[in-house]
């Protein structure tokens, strides 16, 4: 049965760190396992996680990998973020300067576009993807307008459009397009059709309808002369 509950997709390299216990005792979130090939999170169509802890943000600046996993990230046209958890005091294990970690925060931040959050522990870094999983759900519930995420493909789009009706969020977006094949099928269809589908119901049901078959009020226009017959008072 499909809900409203937010899923979050965990790399199965992460499923064991204490982050992914967090979350899978969540009860508002769907917490799956899966294999991803970037980020360490992944809220499907809508934001990629990397978490680091500092000691790991610091090597894999040292050893380049930081940068690679951030252009790669960036190329899968999804929007990203990353956590670095741990302590706010640079470690100076591998002799990296403040200056030189906060050139890379701009980096990331300024130039990739990546923006970078921080979390004293794992249950912080747990909260910050809890949290950005439940706003964006929130988010498709109000469907205000959604600058700057252009999804790619078609079944991406028809989801995309979906999801800005009312009610609609990832989950009912996915099992409405499933059961009328196209997003024209679903505006053509009636309340009981509407309310057949796993997770739509009447209630949403008939906001869909009223919605989609509602008509803009049209004003009346005054008549206006045409120029050269008006008659002299």
């Amino acid at each position: 049965m499909l809900t409203d509950q937010p899923i979050i997709l965990i790399d199965d390299r992460e499923c064991h760190a204490g982050v992914a216990d967090v979350l899978r005792a969540c009860p508002d979130l769907d917490v799956r396992v899966r294999h991803l090939t970037t980020g360490d999170y992944v809220i499907p169509g809508r934001l990629q996680i990397e978490r680091k802890t500092v000691l790991d943000f610091a090597q894999s600046l040292f050893d380049g990998r930081l940068f690679t996993q951030a252009i790669r990230m960036r190329a899968r046209h999804l929007p990203g973020i990353l956590i670095i958890e741990g302590p706010s005091r640079p470690p100076s294990t591998f002799g990296l300067t403040r200056q030189a970690l906060q050139g890379a925060l701009v980096t990331l931040s300024v130039v990739l576009g990546l923006p970078v959050l921080r979390a004293a522990n794992a249950c912080e870094t747990a909260d910050l993807i809890r949290f950005s999983a439940l706003q964006i759900a929130r988010h498709n519930r109000g469907a205000p307008a959604r600058p700057g995420y252009r999804p790619t493909g078609r079944r991406r789009r028809q989801l995309f459009i979906l999801q800005g009706l009312p009610g609609i969020g990832p989950h009912r977006a996915e099992a409405l397009l499933d059961a009328f094949g196209s997003v024209a099928r679903v505006c053509q269809a009636d309340a009981d059709e509407l309310a057949a589908v796993s997770g739509i119901g009447p209630h949403t049901a008939e906001r869909l309808v009223n919605i989609l078959n509602a008509n803009a009020a049209v004003q009346p226009v005054a008549a206006r002369p045409i120029p050269g017959t008006e008659l002299a008072p």
